[in-house]
């Protein structure tokens, strides 16, 4: 009976799917004052809708142009469409002999194909006595300036980010690859708002099963929109309870471009001005596009810094109600006669003092962030001080927990990613709760966890801990340290490029060569 039940459910969710797709064809009628009324009857209550009426003097006919105000350019359709079509004459019977000086059309006969152009700021024409409508690509929606990325900032890097329309974030990144290999594929998501996902590559590099395991994850997607890429990430990856980003997500052209150099694949959402890299690894997170425009010794270091900032912001709140709870023996004694004179004046026990402190500091943190910047920045520093030094008088924490708590927001802040930093944020709570009942055995065990989960991970199918599990010697040269650009002269084997040469012999010449 539940198996039958099932089914049938199924059945009627697929028929809706079908009804809302569009897949029941109805095609266009050959009479002008018929795809009139149809037009109006699908679009009620749609006052932006603008129906032209003219005369097309090439064939001597009446004819409809009809588009959504706020979502074409008027200027282009007044000056490549409606005046040529009014105006000039010319050869040929057809819609696509008709003197129309602008970019793509597309000739179609159903009504599905026509109502989804018009919703995406397409014009389509309607001519008497044909049974076919012309689509033409008039998109001129508003759009915001091209600006430099807020989470993403560099010094050196290019200061452009990416934009809410695709084919723009599309247009910046081939100016970094204006290569015939850039190859893209475009897909559409979504039964009630249409988006398109279009997916970059470089086709003599990238490899086919990645590039096909991502379309099958996509294809395979059955929602009514997608509103942004961090909502496609979460759709597609691999392990959705994992804290930890399985893809890079970005709003820099020229970090798109380097990752689609490296073998991966990046998939622009259009309406979202953020970018989706695949496959990713730990440690790519931990790159940042400045590590390539400085010196390598000082990039290895910097980045060196933020491999300690990850472990700090991991285990310092944990390790230090650790020592305090269970280990007091590990504090050198005269450190620990002034901790113990500091906490002789808090009433609560180290794991609640340490969650009180935690937690106002996000809180802090995140009315920082939706506060307007200039108030923002006041709140951020002005609170900090004003609760922590007040917390301290008080007497509900300690001088070394507000240290503490400090030096762990320093750390989470060195991590380039904010994504990465914020599954930091989040996993330091379990391990102070781990060390609150075992000591420094519950921070063994919790790092050890850590370590297992990072394993066992995948993004697109690769291992997330690569190059280290499994282990590829070949690919340390940019992971805890940056070599010199011209040793790393393959590109990384995580992403299964196909041609694996990037580049040649490029060591420059010295006095001690």
């Amino acid at each position: 009976m539940m198996k039958w039940f099932r089914k049938y459910m199924k059945a009627r969710q697929g028929t809706r799917h079908d009804i809302d797709k569009g897949i029941i064809k109805r095609s266009i009628h050959s009479v002008l004052a018929s795809n009139v009324d149809e037009i109006r009857s699908a679009f009620t209550e749609t006052p932006d809708l603008a129906i032209r009426q003219l005369e097309v003097k090439q064939l001597k006919c009446q004819a409809v142009l009809v588009f959504l105000e706020g979502l074409v350019d008027k200027n282009s359709i007044n000056n490549n469409v409606i005046d040529p079509l009014k105006h000039k004459e010319g050869s040929g019977n057809t819609l696509f002999d008709l003197s129309v000086t602008i970019g793509q059309m597309k000739q179609t006969n159903e009504w599905r194909e026509v109502e989804s152009a018009i919703l995406h700021g397409k014009s389509v024409l309607f001519v008497d006595g044909s049974s076919s409508a012309l689509v033409i690509d008039s998109q001129g929606w508003p759009q915001r300036a091209i600006e430099d990325p807020q989470l993403e900032t560099s010094m050196r890097g290019a200061h452009q980010g990416l934009v809410e329309t695709g084919s723009q974030s599309i247009a910046m990144i081939r100016r970094y690859i204006p290569n015939k290999e850039l190859k893209i594929r475009q897909l559409m998501v979504g039964s009630r708002a249409e988006c398109t996902l279009s997916i970059l590559f470089l086709a003599d590099v990238a490899h086919p099963e990645l590039l096909k395991e991502l379309e099958d994850r996509i294809v395979k997607l059955d929602i009514d929109a997608i509103i942004n890429t961090g909502e496609l990430a979460e759709l597609i990856e691999d392990n959705p309870y994992s804290p930890f980003p399985q893809f890079i997500l970005t709003e820099r052209p020229d970090a798109v471009a380097s990752q689609i150099l490296q073998g991966r694949l990046a998939v622009v959402v259009d309406r979202s001005p953020s970018v989706l890299i695949a496959p990713a690894g730990f440690t790519s997170f931990f790159q940042s596009v400045d590590d390539y425009s400085m010196r390598w010794s000082v990039a290895s270091i910097i980045r060196m810094l933020r491999f300690v900032g990850f472990f700090m912001a991991i285990c310092l709140p944990a390790g230090y109600i650790s020592l305090i709870s269970f280990n007091y023996e590990m504090i050198p004694l005269k450190l620990l006669l002034n901790i113990g004179e500091y906490r002789a004046q808090v009433p609560f026990p180290s794991i609640l003092e340490a969650l009180l402190m935690e937690i106002m500091l996000e809180m802090i943190r995140e009315a920082g962030i939706r506060l307007p910047a200039p108030v923002g920045q006041s709140i951020g520093v002005v609170g900090a001080i004003v609760v922590g030094q007040a917390a301290v008088q008080a007497g509900i924490v300690s001088n070394l927990m507000i240290i503490v708590v400090a030096s762990t927001a320093i750390a989470s802040f060195i991590i380039p990613n904010y994504d990465m930093s914020a599954a930091i944020r989040l996993l330091r709570f379990p391990m102070m709760i781990i060390t609150s009942l075992f000591g420094i055995v519950g921070l063994v065990i919790g790092l050890m966890t850590l370590v297992l989960h990072l394993i066992s991970l995948e993004s697109l199918g690769t291992p997330y801990g690569t190059p280290f599990a499994p282990i590829r010697l070949a690919d340390w040269k940019d992971t805890f340290i940056r070599m010199p650009l011209w040793k790393m002269d393959k590109r990384p084997l995580s992403t299964r490029p196909v041609q694996l040469q990037r580049q040649g012999s490029n060591r420059p010449e010295g006095d001690d060569t």
